[in-house]
């Protein structure tokens, strides 16, 4: 249920849905760095995102979906970016994008909610801990640095836990006009729960107020970046996309994804500007999917997966992976890609060079239940 401080101060704003604790202040912060990660709620197939066309036995299993493989952005040797990464694929010839292939977290089964639990939580289990690492990365920033931001209409998993922080959420309503939001801000003065709340939602509006904060992904985009280049703005960011489980007509449905995708990032990049430089962006799925195509030109639930960093403090330009080979011997259960790296060690280091933070502190906290080895290190510009 919604708390009533948090339906008043939706209803009220309206141009944007906003969650926020008492007491939180997005105050200036000591870092020049940006954070941000962008979930893809569904299990993305990370054989379609970035192609493995030359493995020979990539084109029989996946003709039905990539054609001849020849359309999209060659790599390299190996792996073909999907067509609708147009974008991405530039930010790759600039050395600003990399990709981390045939990556898991430690969860093997393939239920969405609780490989999207493990997945921001940090666990070995589906709901083995109860905050995200999103929040315990928060905690460990310097004094004065610990704001986020989800871009959702509520806090995700990943966000949550003892750090306050906000969500900010694009919404159809009208503006709310002026004269309402001095007597609402009225009717809370005296009230010592709901005035903090209200006094936190209104400077985090007032952050995104220069920016026309629609629904669509480059929207999304640029108000990702109206918050993270304010002075007093967070420095770390989180967004959630769906849609990612392309159980059926996969071909077109996966590169409207990509297409919303690319755009979203090409927005942020352009909207953080200068700051574009100190940021990193990171994308990753609860699991991937099955190697084969099934019978209405999808693919099912399966393990291994992509995960893909963007941003200008990227050392890009790279396809890092243990390619295992698709072949049937070489394939999890029989079916899917089988995992070489764990996302868990890839988040760790790729967060703690990310913000300037101490890896072996960061790998500890995010991850006290891992099992994958030391963060993985070596993506970030010095």
């Amino acid at each position: 249920m919604i708390a009533r401080r948090q339906f008043l101060s939706a209803a009220a704003l309206g141009a944007g849905a906003l969650f926020v604790a008492p007491g939180l202040a997005l105050a200036t912060v000591p870092t020049d760095r940006r954070f941000v990660f962008i979930i893809q709620r569904g299990a993305a197939d990370g054989l379609d995102i970035l192609r493995p066309t030359g493995d020979p036995a990539f084109s029989s299993l996946r003709t039905s979906l990539v054609g001849d493989g020849d359309a999209g952005t060659r790599l390299d040797g190996m792996f073909t970016l999907h067509p609708s990464l147009v974008e991405v694929g530039k930010m790759y010839g600039q050395g600003q994008a990399l990709f981390v292939h045939a990556v898991a977290s430690p969860y093997r089964d393939r239920s969405h909610f609780d490989g999207q639990n493990v997945l921001e939580t940090g666990g070995l289990q589906p709901y083995a801990m109860r905050d995200g690492w999103l929040n315990r990365l928060v905690a460990l920033m310097p004094r004065l640095s610990g704001e986020a931001i989800a871009i959702a209409a509520t806090v995700p998993t990943a966000l949550r836990g003892s750090i306050e922080v906000a969500s900010f959420a694009p919404s159809a309503l009208p503006h709310a006009a002026d004269d309402l939001m001095t007597r609402v801000g009225a009717l809370y003065d005296a009230d010592p729960q709901l005035h903090p709340a209200w006094a936190a939602a209104l400077e985090t509006k007032g952050l995104a107020n220069d920016v026309g904060a629609g629904q669509d992904p480059a929207s999304l985009g640029r108000l990702t970046a109206s918050f993270l280049t304010k002075p007093n703005g967070p420095r770390i960011a989180m967004l959630e996309t769906l849609g990612w489980d392309t159980h059926s007509a996969q071909k077109g449905r996966l590169a409207n994804q990509l297409k919303g995708l690319d755009a979203m990032l090409a927005a942020m990049r352009d909207g953080l500007g200068l700051q574009w430089a100190n940021t990193t962006v990171l994308i990753a799925t609860e699991f991937g999917r099955t190697v084969a195509v099934n019978g209405t030109g999808g693919t099912d639930h399966g393990t291994g997966s992509v995960a893909t960093l963007v941003g200008g403090a990227v050392r890009g330009g790279r396809v890092i992976a243990d390619w295992p080979g698709l072949a049937p011997s070489m394939l999890y259960q029989a079916r899917d890609l089988r995992p070489t790296s764990a996302l868990d060690a890839l988040i760790a280091g790729v967060a703690a060079e990310g913000l300037a933070l101490d890896p072996e502190r960061v790998g500890r906290s995010l991850f006290s239940q891992a099992t994958g080895g030391r963060p993985m290190a070596g993506f970030i510009r010095t």
